[in-house]
């Protein structure tokens, strides 16, 4: 197929894997923290973390939507399906994260509660148009990327006359959670970052700036084919070589500097900042989150529905997913991962989504450290 072949091209990958054990020092060990969730099943499906020296490291990273998401949310959301009679509209990842008193979505559909799955925002803005007389309220996740396609509903219901539809945003900002990565005590040293790919072709290249000025770590933003990420990795081992910190952009074909102002401006004629939004295994971060603005307050099924109160809910006491996500533990650290842990029986949200750490490891690499014995 043109233009993705070409990225998995295997004698390049053989030459990009052969630089990359050369510009590898043998006396530093360099920790690379993929922040995107799609980042680390790349690495995973394409058998690249096999390919590095061992001195090269990635630490997975807290950019799967699904995965941040905390329980309390997702217990909102199971209100509104069972208490409130409403249509609740949810991306697929989302039925299956586990919520308190082992509930999920999936289980309140069962229970009787109308949860159906959407494939995107607009799925869900048909369906409040196709059934009047219901409530329909568009459980709405996500960083930057997802952001412009929730505004564009909101903005379309207003101009469609809905007053039988709301959004219960849950939408998420990169570099607050980057921040917090950087700043969190006793949290995993690091010497890089793989930038998200498709948050950046939202908001540039340019924004990563302030990241790599105050914390003096180098960023690297990336495609997901294996060649955009081995040629990202050595890029990141050639700044730390050099002693640079700076924003470097391999994935130019899709992700510009300043981003895609069209998107950008959308998002801030709906959308206003939170003052703090709680994240799985981050806690509680300071304008990390949007709400709906004023002007679209209508269709803020927060406002629509004040009953909705937001509790903070613990992890299940053997799930390490809070620590996966901050790049303190692997998957296979916990000890329930690939036992009570599985995708078919989930305790944490990192083995629910198709982004998440837990499921990439069980998929790909469950077995890359088993020593076989003939």
């Amino acid at each position: 197929m043109k233009y993705v072949d070409e990225f998995r091209d295997g004698a390049l990958a053989q030459n990009l894997t052969a630089s990359i054990l050369k510009e590898a020092q043998p006396s530093r060990t360099y920790r690379l923290m993929e922040f995107c969730g799609g980042h680390t099943h790349a690495l995973s499906r394409y058998g690249l973390l096999g390919m590095l020296p061992p001195n090269v490291q990635m630490i997975h990273g807290p950019g799967c939507p699904v995965c941040v998401l905390p329980i309390g949310r997702v217990d909102l959301a199971i209100r509104l399906a069972l208490e409130h009679d409403v249509i609740l509209c949810s991306y697929g990842d989302c039925l299956r994260v586990p919520a308190s008193n082992q509930m999920s979505l999936l289980k309140a559909k069962a229970q009787g509660g109308d949860v159906r799955m959407v494939y995107s925002a607009l799925d869900a803005l048909k369906i409040a148009m196709d059934n009047p007389t219901r409530q329909v309220v568009f459980f709405a996740i996500g960083f930057e990327t997802t952001t412009p396609p929730t505004a564009s509903i909101i903005r379309q219901a207003r101009a469609n006359g809905l007053t039988n539809f709301s959004v219960l945003c849950n939408h998420v900002l990169t570099l607050p959670a980057m921040e917090a990565i950087l700043t969190q005590p006793g949290g995993v040293p690091l010497q890089g970052l793989v930038g998200p790919a498709h948050v950046s072709t939202v908001i540039g290249s340019q924004p990563y700036q302030s990241i790599t000025t105050r914390f003096n770590k180098p960023i690297v933003i990336s495609g997901f084919e294996p060649l955009d990420l081995l040629q990202g990795i050595l890029m990141l081992l050639r700044q730390v070589n050099e002693g640079r910190a700076e924003v470097e952009n391999e994935f130019t074909r899709a992700v510009t500097p300043t981003g895609n102002r069209k998107a950008q401006a959308l998002v801030d004629e709906v959308f206003e900042v939170r003052d703090s939004f709680e994240w799985r295994g981050l806690g509680s971060l300071p304008f990390s989150g949007l709400k709906i603005s004023a002007e679209f307050a209508e269709f803020d099924a927060e406002l629509r529905y004040p009953d909705l109160i937001y509790k903070n809910v613990p992890d299940h006491k053997a799930c390490e997913c809070g620590a996966i996500l901050r790049g303190e533990k692997r998957p296979q650290d916990c000890k329930i991962f690939g036992t009570v842990c599985t995708p078919d029986n989930p305790i944490g949200s990192c083995m629910v989504s198709s982004e998440g750490a837990c499921a990439a490891h069980y998929t790909y690499g469950r077995f890359s450290e088993v020593k076989w014995v003939s």
